[in-house]
């Protein structure tokens, strides 16, 4: 006769519909990302054309800038609109106190290096849009954990290996919850949270909370 824990431990054929349950969820999300974003770069197109004018006119070249991130394929350039003056890697070298600042948080309170359009641009949150093509390229998702450096890889033990298992998002868990307003290792926290209990339910949840959250302009900077 069996016994309890064998009559509750999930049968192979169980297993395996699980299993091919999440991968078309996944195959889903993937589907919407594609879709998603065509639609949105599209649609914002001449949002693209007035902003990269604007840059240009008023900061000059470059106008799209390159951020050097990790995803699960190794590294990639995640593209911005440029929000910061020209030298501002250099600047944030040269200076000890900004840089010590910046290890902490890989984040700048009222960085000196953003640019009066930069400021703009962040608070709404206008600087992510080139990102879309991340997403079509297949580096990103619309809805993934916080997008970040291999530097700040050491920030998440022990959790770095889960974080590579999934594309970093445009939005996510983080975004809506805190922004800025939470401490480093409360975004892991949050991150961690989001791989862990990921689903299609908690993405829909995600975007729809995510345009409010820009227009208050809660937390950024």
């Amino acid at each position: 006769m069996p016994t309890d824990l064998a009559r509750s431990a999930p049968s192979d054929a169980s297993v395996v519909t699980a299993r091919n349950h999440r991968a078309c969820e996944r195959a889903a999300k993937r589907v919407i990302d594609l879709l998603g974003a065509a639609v949105l770069a599209l649609l914002l197109s001449p949002l693209f054309l007035g902003l990269s004018c604007l840059i240009l006119l008023v900061d000059g070249i470059p106008v799209i800038y390159r951020r050097r991130v990790v995803g699960p394929r190794g590294e990639f350039d995640a593209y911005k609109f440029r929000t910061m003056i020209r030298d501002a890697d250099a600047v944030l070298a040269s200076n000890s106190q900004l840089s010590q600042a910046f290890a902490e948080q890989f984040k700048l309170k009222s960085d000196p290096r953003v640019t009066r359009i930069g400021a703009c641009l962040r608070k709404y949150s206008l600087d992510e849009l080139p990102q879309l093509l991340n997403v079509l390229k297949g580096q990103m998702s619309l809805v993934g954990p916080r997008m970040i450096t291999s530097a700040e890889l050491q920030k998440y033990v022990p959790y770095g290996a889960l974080l590579l298992t999934v594309r970093p998002g445009m939005t996510g868990y983080w975004q809506v919850k805190g922004r800025q307003e939470v401490s480093y290792a409360e975004r892991v926290r949050m991150d961690v949270y989001y791989i862990t209990n990921w689903s299609l339910w908690l993405d829909l949840k995600i975007i729809l909370r995510t345009p409010s959250r820009i227009i208050r302009t809660q937390g950024a900077y």
